[in-house]
């Protein structure tokens, strides 16, 4: 008997200890992990939503098409003149399907700059119809909602490269709140049981009850994905998250760095520029992938000069994860390295798919949804643990 009561005496004094830390931490990032939510939620449909609001510049009309499309050297002129920009055109996305016009991206940043507007000084997307050279559409994506909503939510529109770990630490006491929120569902007995899973307001009056439900069970329900979520996220945020990660499923902290590799060629034995010769390898060696994205600049997206030109291959529409390398020769055009995403190891695959696990695209629209839905639950988790910390302080005087 007394052991009985020593061990229910422990049990009430750690969940009492982990529920004033659930509260205080709670209250601590409440508004953070409000905000981080929030613009998650609405960023998970970015796709879906830009391809409808685009669908005049993205796709191209049956009477526009020909056989072959202009050079990309021509292309880019007419994006240069038309636009008169100072800066050049960084990358140039072009999709295996041919109804589809090409994406060029400018792209320039400020790294010593403290906050987002001033760290991006050009982040444009024009959409050209490859076969007519005529401009379909422009987009400035440094004002886009969709984009804003991704850098409010990783870096509270701060610098980029610091700004993600004052979004980080947030989300890490989020995961703490997330593992301490089960321990506190967690039912004392076999009665209790049902009211961890059901909203039963049958008997219920008070919204202070009712609020306290919504909060206890939804919380419950999200939990998991929460934390598939969260962790995905500071997997992007914390080098020793990814390291850890790499060390347990590949036995290495670090992914392995690419080797630097040149041609014997100095120059290009045709007519035809490196950029169009590069475009038609891609077609042939990958004729069923999604898309290709081709740096155009010399520079990749993080600004680091490039000694090659390297095309990221696309598998699947609407992900990222699934992609192959292909890489060329600036001067002569010849493949150096052809590397489907299936000669990756399971750290570097991880590494890839990890933005289609953070979105929810990893398994389709079926798992945007649950995103969504997860999204929205954790956006209100902090509002009904609020509203329950003020219920309980602010009781009506008898």
């Amino acid at each position: 008997m007394e052991k009985n009561n020593r061990h229910k005496n422990k049990n009430f004094f750690f969940k009492k200890y982990m529920g004033k830390l659930h509260l205080w931490f709670g209250l601590s990032v409440g508004i953070c992990v409000f905000i981080v939510a929030l613009t998650g939620t609405l960023y998970i449909f970015k796709d879906e939503v830009q391809g409808l609001l685009r669908k005049h510049a993205i796709q191209l009309k049956p009477e526009t098409l020909a056989e072959q499309p202009m050079s990309i050297d021509a292309l880019s002129r007419i994006v240069e003149r038309s636009l008169g920009d100072q800066y050049p055109i960084s990358s140039v996305e072009i999709a295996l399907d041919k109804n589809k016009a090409y994406k060029f991206s400018y792209l320039e940043k400020n790294k010593k700059a403290w906050n987002y507007f001033e760290e991006f000084k050009i982040n444009k997307s024009v959409y050209v119809n490859q076969y007519t050279g005529k401009l379909l559409g422009v987009y400035d994506e440094k004002y886009d909602f969709f984009t804003l909503m991704r850098y409010i939510h990783w870096s509270f529109l701060l610098n980029s490269g610091w700004g993600k770990y004052v979004v980080g630490i947030p989300v890490v006491i989020f995961i703490f709140m997330l593992i301490s929120g089960l321990v506190l569902w967690w039912p004392h007995n076999k009665k209790s049981w049902k009211k961890g899973f059901v909203l039963d307001w049958k008997n219920v009056k008070t919204w202070k009850r009712k609020n306290y439900d919504l909060h206890r069970v939804l919380g419950f329900y999200t939990s998991f994905l929460a934390l598939i979520i969260s962790l995905s996220g500071i997997y992007f945020a914390f080098p020793y998250v990814k390291n850890t990660f790499n060390l347990i499923s590949s036995g290495a902290r670090y992914l392995p760095k690419e080797k630097k590799i040149k041609s014997a060629i100095t120059f290009s034995p045709s007519n035809i520029s490196v950029f169009d010769s590069s475009i038609q390898e891609v077609r042939e060696h990958y004729p069923h992938s999604s898309r290709f994205r081709m740096p155009l600049n010399g520079k990749d997206r993080k600004g680091h000069q490039l000694d090659n030109i390297p095309i990221v291959i696309y598998e699947k529409s609407g992900k990222v994860g699934d992609r192959n390398q292909m890489v060329f020769d600036k001067n002569s055009g010849e493949l150096l390295l052809n590397k489907p995403y299936q000669q990756l190891n399971l750290s570097q695959r991880y590494a890839h798919a990890n933005y289609d696990i953070h979105t929810g695209a990893y398994w389709g629209l079926f798992s945007k949804i649950l995103w969504f839905i997860t999204g929205l639950v954790c956006t209100s988790l902090p509002i009904t643990g609020f509203l329950v910390w003020w219920g309980r302080t602010h009781k009506k005087k008898k």
